[in-house]
């Protein structure tokens, strides 16, 4: 009888193995010729070579599921059972060509509308890419996903995200704390989607050793950002000095993605936007994209795209 001792790293076991470990229990009753037994976080295999590969292949298959979702159920385990005795079904594990990510407690990310999607290839065909449309269409989500997903692939080493400081309506030198906390609301919505894509210790882990870098503009000056997903938040709130300074950044093996949103640039009226000069100045540069989304892209409250049509028929 031969032995095999597979090793389950950054796994919480209970939800691994189910409760009393009927997980593991139901694979176990669907090869009774092999004995299965978990201690700690290792799984030991006795049995014949066919049926320790065939064992092998499913807890891969849960592993998977697992990264994917967090948990296991029974019924989970019952399906990839079935999936594993009939080789022709497609487990509903294959990855989903419109998914770009797997979050948080199942959560699944994909691109919801024509444009997010046009997003998404074109992050993966271009390395610097434009973003812009109205609040509410997903471009920061949509871009913070596919910095993760690049992460997690392993084709970038860090993500870094910026945004410029800019204050509207308030008054940055009048709210309290230091720097990091007068600043760190401002960038509340990239940790909001941090916080569905990245499990709870990993991002604090990422974040602690710069893996994850999220930091206003002013920090990114001087430095040359290598095999890096650098994305540029709020762009419509750059100078053409800072969106110069930013896009000259980019080191080897960097993407870049640019979002903003032309309907609510903040800065005083006598400094011009440097997402509107530099979409002029670039287009026709090979290598870079530009994907505009609309109020059809609104994937909010459903009253949010009333509202901007409402604010759009107003204005005009």
């Amino acid at each position: 009888m031969l032995e095999k001792i597979i090793t389950l790293e950054d796994v919480s076991m209970v939800d691994f193995l189910g409760i009393h470990n009927s997980n593991i229990k139901e694979v176990a009753a669907a090869f009774p010729k092999s004995k299965i037994i978990s201690r700690g976080n290792e799984i030991k295999i006795q049995g014949t070579a066919p049926e320790i590969m065939k064992i092998s292949e499913l807890l891969d298959s849960l592993m998977l599921h697992y990264q994917k979702y967090g948990k296991i159920t029974n019924d989970q385990v019952k399906g990839l059972l079935n999936v594993q005795d009939r080789p022709h079904v497609k487990s509903a594990d294959e990855d989903d060509d419109e998914v770009i990510l797997y979050g948080n407690k199942g959560l699944t990310i994909k691109a919801k509308t024509d444009n997010q999607k046009k997003l998404v290839e074109a992050a993966g065909k271009f390395d610097l890419v434009f973003a812009v449309g109205p609040a509410g269409t997903g471009k920061t989500y949509t871009a913070v996903a596919l910095a993760v997903k690049a992460l997690k692939n392993k084709e970038v080493r860090k993500i870094i995200i910026t945004r410029p400081a800019v204050e509207a309506g308030e008054n940055l030198g009048f709210l309290p704390g230091d720097l990091k906390e007068k600043i760190d609301p401002y960038l509340r919505p990239i940790y909001d989607a941090l916080d569905d894509m990245v499990a709870p210790e990993k991002l604090k882990l990422f974040l602690e050793s710069r893996v994850i870098e999220i930091a206003p503009l002013a920090y990114m000056r001087g430095r040359t950002l290598n095999n890096a997903f650098i994305i540029l938040d709020e762009a419509q709130n750059t100078t053409p000095m800072q969106m110069k300074m930013f896009l000259t950044r980019m080191g080897p093996s960097s993407k870049a993605m640019i979002t903003g949103d032309m309907s609510q640039i903040d800065l005083p009226k006598n400094l011009k936007s440097g997402l509107v000069d530099s979409m002029k100045m670039l287009k026709g540069i090979k290598g870079i994209s530009f994907v505009e989304l609309d109020g059809t892209d609104v994937v909010r409250h459903r009253l949010v795209k009333d509202i901007l049509a409402a604010y759009d028929k107003f204005e005009k």
